[in-house]
């Protein structure tokens, strides 16, 4: 998950509360493929339809970047109105929750309740209109998170440390430390590390089981999870061809293969923010009610 989300709540709620959630259902078919129009200059249109034919694309976001959430809305409806997009599955959701079994016209409300979505950790006025976008163009969404009930078995799980190379697991844990600032105990570094791994690889498999023959499935997640170093393409079932997107506020846009994305999609840089400075604020005295 990127820092931004997590260092505006404090380490404790983190170790439970910031770990997010996963999904699957029955929708309508996809509408017949209309006019392929896009918002992007001919030049950012060559860049992804380079990145085509694929089975899935993997779209990064800064979670507190509104040019992000813009972009995961275009990209779904130009991805629908090619009819070349199977599914939208997203870290904001948890796995085993899905929009199948509702309609193009749908209300907010029952897509909300039918994903489970958390409004708190998850603010559907950023989101909404991604979501809303697939569900109306009769494109199954899906929640691709580790269940929160299944994250503290996760935490205890040695087996997860063997599913990253070692430098890619420790690489995984000095984000972890770093993104929440140095607050978080020594003793909760390879915890956390194995809940991030475990939340990859639900998404890598909430991707491969909404594979269509000559479609491809959408995930939209921080770009922590989508880096192919140590995320969500290191899970991917062999063979699974694969696009990764980063969108990244501030950075220079590049269309060159790397080692963590295949494009960077820059965007504005956003104003600067202490989130640590945050993050070590101290709370506020609980009242009278709440000391009861």
């Amino acid at each position: 998950m990127n820092p931004a989300r997590r260092l505006a709540i404090t380490w404790g709620a983190i170790v439970i509360s910031s770990l997010s959630l996963i999904g699957c259902a029955h929708t309508s078919p996809p509408s017949k493929p209309a006019p392929d129009t896009s918002p992007w200059t001919a030049a950012e249109q060559l860049r992804l339809e380079a990145l085509l034919p694929a089975d899935a694309w993997l779209l990064g976001e800064q979670h507190d970047a509104p040019e992000h959430h813009e972009l995961e809305r275009q990209v779904v409806e130009w991805l629908a109105r090619r009819g070349t997009l199977a599914a939208v599955a997203m870290e904001m959701a948890p796995r085993g929750k899905d929009t199948r079994g509702l309609s193009r016209d749908a209300s907010a409300s029952e897509v909300r309740k039918a994903l489970d979505w958390n409004e708190a950790g998850w603010p559907w006025g950023t989101y909404g209109p991604v979501v809303m976008a697939a569900v109306q163009a009769g494109i199954p969404v899906m929640g691709a998170n580790l269940p929160r009930e299944q994250q503290r078995a996760a935490m205890q799980d040695g087996t997860l440390d063997k599913r990253l190379p070692p430098d890619a697991l420790a690489t995984q844990t000095e984000r972890i430390r770093d993104s929440h600032c140095g607050l978080l105990p020594e003793t909760q570094m390879r915890p956390m590390a194995r809940v991030q791994v475990a939340r990859d690889i639900s998404m890598a498999q909430t991707t491969a089981s909404a594979l269509q023959p000559g479609r491809t499935v959408l995930l939209i997640a921080g770009n922590g999870h989508v880096d192919r170093t140590l995320g969500v393409p290191v899970h991917l079932p062999a063979g699974l061809n694969a696009k990764v997107i980063s969108a990244q506020a501030g950075k220079q846009a590049t269309a060159t293969l790397s080692t963590v994305a295949d494009v960077i999609w820059a965007t504005p840089a956003l104003p600067p923010k202490d989130y640590c400075a945050e993050m070590k604020r101290p709370a506020p005295p609980a009242s009278s009610s709440q000391r009861q």
